[in-house]
């Protein structure tokens, strides 16, 4: 470890999204304004309330993985380890970094709970012999962060974030830290989350916080008057955050700054968001001041979002409160309006949104926002991707249990 704080930059990014099996293909339909929430076909859903969800489709595990791994990795852990692969790829560092200097922070919400619900089938039809004894890895929230550890020859710490819908940023947020004051040189940070599952789902509808709309346009409605409960998602995206002069050693393409992290807690409830927006407020402001936000910064807020009544009202006071008299002028929207709540994913492909819309100067939009919510009255970039030359992008992930996470980027 070193005194000196160092910058940060992000040199690789990848993602599995219900949009698209590339970082590239995702971010392209982010612009487009695609929905990928459709009807649920991993399992049967007579008898559920929810019918929607956005699901990954389309995707080829053996592409990553031999048939004989898939068979004892959970899907959460497949989508991670394929979304760090297209980053490491992307970034080309393999060979050229100390493995004692690499680290892995990789957030997961959940973990597995497809194998979780399958293995207990198992035990209560079948008795506990035909228990698989790659129950517990395959279950456990902290496997995709050691199994991308183990792919990539990541010596340093490898960690997971559980911090339910903040565990994405979370992870980008202490990788950052642990770069920035010398722990590391690089990591390979994001989240990955796969919950569309019977018991998953069934324990969402149940606390009253999935919609329950049929038609796929009128399910994730961020920031509308007409909202009611998210919509659920699933995939994995990942970033290689790298210390500045290490990248520009090697001759590291560099996508953006990480400049700004903040994270705090309501200290409220187990689920709902505090109604003053306090916790959310102040990790904005953390990100910020760390950013060196100014007036004249013109910024892009990719806003948590995820169109149940509570948490829109609250953010949109949070970003009120952060950005006081600007907060009119910045440019907001929800991706997940496309991609469905990614849950522990959910913060690492919205960091992704916001590093492109930084490089290529455009705001994805937040689709089917058709009825305006007088108090959500901000700038949500309705329905159409905007053209704007930003110079700040921060991204928000608020999750249960009062967790508060933001991240923030400039352009280098």
């Amino acid at each position: 470890m070193d005194n000196k704080i160092r910058r940060v930059v992000v040199t690789g990014i990848g993602a599995v999204t219900p949009i698209g099996l590339s970082a590239e293909e995702s971010w392209k339909a982010m612009i487009e304004g695609k929905n990928g929430i459709a009807p649920i076909t991993l399992f049967d859903t007579t008898d559920y309330k929810t019918k929607l969800a956005a699901e990954v489709k389309g995707f080829e595990p053996r592409n990553y993985m031999e048939k004989a791994d898939i068979l004892k990795t959970d899907r959460y852990s497949l989508f991670g380890i394929a979304a760090a692969q297209e980053a490491v790829d992307d970034s080309g560092f393999m060979g050229k970094i100390d493995p004692e200097r690499a680290a892995v922070y990789f957030g997961s919400g959940i973990g597995g709970i497809i194998s979780f619900g399958n293995e207990h089938t198992k035990l209560l039809q079948r008795g506990p012999k035909r228990v698989s004894p790659y129950f517990v890895p395959m279950m456990i929230a902290n496997m995709a962060a050691g199994m991308i550890a183990i792919r990539f020859n990541c010596k340093n710490a490898a960690m997971p974030a559980v911090t339910a819908c903040a565990s994405g940023s979370n992870a980008i947020g202490e990788a950052v830290r642990a770069i920035r004051h010398g722990y590391c040189d690089l990591a390979i940070t994001g989240g990955c989350e796969a919950a569309i599952s019977p018991i998953g789902v069934a324990g969402f509808i149940n606390m009253q916080a999935l919609s329950t709309a049929e038609d796929p346009n009128a399910a994730s409605l961020p920031f509308d008057k007409r909202r009611a409960g998210f919509v659920i998602g699933e995939g994995g995206a990942a970033l290689v955050l790298e210390e500045y002069e290490h990248a520009k050693a090697r001759g590291a393409r560099i996508y953006a700054e990480a400049v700004g992290y903040g994270s705090t807690c309501d200290a409220h409830h187990i689920t709902a968001p505090d109604p003053e927006a306090g916790g959310a407020s102040r990790a904005m402001k953390q990100a910020l001041e760390e950013a060196g936000y100014t007036e004249k910064d013109t910024v892009y807020v990719n806003a948590h979002g995820t169109g149940t009544p509570l948490n829109d009202k609250s953010e949109t006071k949070a970003v009120k409160l952060a950005l006081g008299d600007r907060a009119k002028d910045a440019y907001i929207s929800s991706t997940k309006s496309m991609t469905g709540h990614m849950l522990g994913a959910a913060g690492a492909i919205e960091a992704i949104a916001c590093i492109k819309a930084l490089q290529e100067g455009i705001i994805p939009p937040t689709i089917n926002l058709n009825e305006p919510d007088e108090e959500c009255d901000l700038n949500y970039c309705p329905n159409k991707a905007v053209k704007a030359d930003i110079d700040l992008a921060v991204s928000n992930s608020l999750g249960f249990g009062g967790h508060n996470a933001c991240v923030a980027f400039r352009k280098l």
